[in-house]
């Protein structure tokens, strides 16, 4: 029992991890959703080592409005009124679109160096899968905007610390979860993306030798597995039946899958061999994960999807203008200089890198007509730090970049919006910010989120002037 057991465990984690995992909704549900009008698209992109506020205040912000700043007083700005920050100036074209948010706390969050599943859960989360307390904030949405594939999560892993301990082109453990003690898996690199992802509407026979294969494997195992669970008890048939009900969502989501391969088809990103090479810089695998990404939500294979741009121990290459350096962001966390940059210019440099990304998505999600609009009108995406406010982070404050088509239903848009800071009257944190989100979606929860212990000020429901 044991031995078949671990085999079954092995095929599951190696062979279709990250989608295998997914909890898929039911098709009827899906069905409905794609007969409606457009879903809405969610990109959750988040970054390691913090995000300085100070970082995203426009330069052009006059002596009262900086002064409020400093004292971290509430004040809203229009963006047509002011300069972006230069590392921002990708962005320019989509000012618009775009939402400058500061003020939220993170305190209910593990902060410091690492987050794991706790910037989009709201609560404190490590390594262990017993800390991971519900489902992340992404997947509450994917449960609301239903797609073949729910979710999708792809990562730049670390080579040290952090998630992944160094396996930074394979399946791992990502920084979304399913639900309580159920953490996502992400992809880390576009080749394994593409085989993973495509594999049913692969043109290339062997892959689509292995993919009638894995069928065939699933309905033997999937049969098996439900026959086991019978004459166990306890926590034993529990975890044989998570198995079963694992497998058959798989075999429903592949069968939605095959029925819409057409389209699929007709988005299969068209990368570059230098993207789905076994070496390849960080700039480089970021760019050919963002040309997954669009496929993803182009095609339908889902609404949502989470994308870490970095982590605190990713080894960062391919920087523009220090391209030969491989960038330590433990090291710039601390103020090191690194090939005659400063730390500061090098936090700069990596920003703007990420800001060419969201360019690049936004850019084509305008491009794709959908119905009277474009996809951009019903998609949001949120830039936030992973772990809050800078290297060792403390979680008073947790900036966004939010960028938001027409159809949104967040009033936030063309904004710079600075909330009350840390404990003072007013002041708002992670979880009233994605309550608002959730509420604003379709789902009423009182509040997401855990509460900050610490805080004296009531912080339960929405901010209700976003809505």
């Amino acid at each position: 029992m044991q031995t078949t057991m671990n085999t079954r465990r092995e095929f599951l984690s190696q062979s279709l991890a990250g989608i295998g995992a997914l909890s898929l909704a039911s098709q009827s549900v899906f069905a409905d959703t794609i007969a409606s009008k457009p879903p809405m698209r969610f990109i959750f992109m988040h970054k390691g080592n913090g995000l300085l506020p100070e970082s995203l205040v426009p330069p052009t912000f006059n002596k009262q409005q900086l002064e409020a700043e400093k004292r971290k007083d509430a004040f809203v700005a229009d963006l047509d009124d002011h300069d972006l920050p230069e590392w921002m100036s990708p962005l320019a074209a989509h000012k618009q679109n775009m939402t400058i948010l500061q003020g939220l706390s993170g305190k209910m969050c593990t902060t410091g160096h690492h987050t794991w599943c706790s910037s989009l859960g709201a609560y404190k989360a490590n390594e262990r899968l017993s800390s991971i307390k519900w489902a992340t904030v992404d997947f509450e949405l994917a449960d609301l905007f239903p797609s073949p594939f729910y979710h999708i999560e792809l990562a730049c892993f670390p080579s040290e610390g952090g998630n992944s301990r160094g396996n930074i082109d394979g399946i791992e453990k990502g920084f979304s979860a399913r639900g309580p003690q159920q953490p996502n898996y992400a992809f880390g690199s576009p080749k394994i993306a593409m085989q993973e992802l495509f594999k049913s509407v692969s043109a290339d026979q062997d892959a689509r030798t292995r993919y009638e294969l894995e069928r065939k494997v699933l309905q033997f195992l999937s049969n098996d597995e439900s026959s086991l669970a019978g004459p166990l008890h306890g926590i034993e048939q529990r975890k044989v039946a998570n198995y079963a009900d694992a497998l058959n969502d798989i075999r429903q989501r592949n069968g939605r899958v095959e029925a819409m391969g057409d389209i699929i088809r007709k988005h299969i990103p068209q990368l570059d061999a230098k993207y789905l090479a076994d070496k390849l810089s960080t700039v480089d695998r970021q760019s050919g994960l963002v040309e997954v990404l669009l496929s993803t939500l182009i095609s339908g294979m889902t609404n949502v999807v989470a994308f870490t741009a970095d982590e605190l121990g990713t080894r960062y290459t391919g920087l523009p203008g220090i391209e030969g350096e491989s960038v330590n962001l433990h090291d710039v966390g601390h103020g090191k200089s690194i090939g005659g940059v400063e730390a500061l210019d090098i936090r700069d440099k990596v920003r703007n890198q990420h800001m060419t990304l969201i360019d690049r998505i936004a850019t084509r999600l305008k491009s794709v007509p959908e119905a009277g609009g474009t996809m951009f009108d019903n998609t949001m995406l949120f830039y936030l730090p992973n772990n809050g406010e800078t290297h060792h982070s403390k979680g008073s404050e947790w900036p966004f970049v939010v960028l938001a088509g027409k159809n949104a239903k967040l009033d936030i848009s063309r904004r710079y919006i600075r909330l009350p800071g840390y404990d003072q009257q007013g002041h708002k944190t992670l979880g009233n910010f994605y309550t608002t989100i959730l509420n604003a979606y379709g789902n009423p929860i009182d509040h997401y989120g855990a509460m900050d212990v610490a805080l004296s000020i009531d912080q339960k429901g929405p901010i209700v002037h976003f809505l």
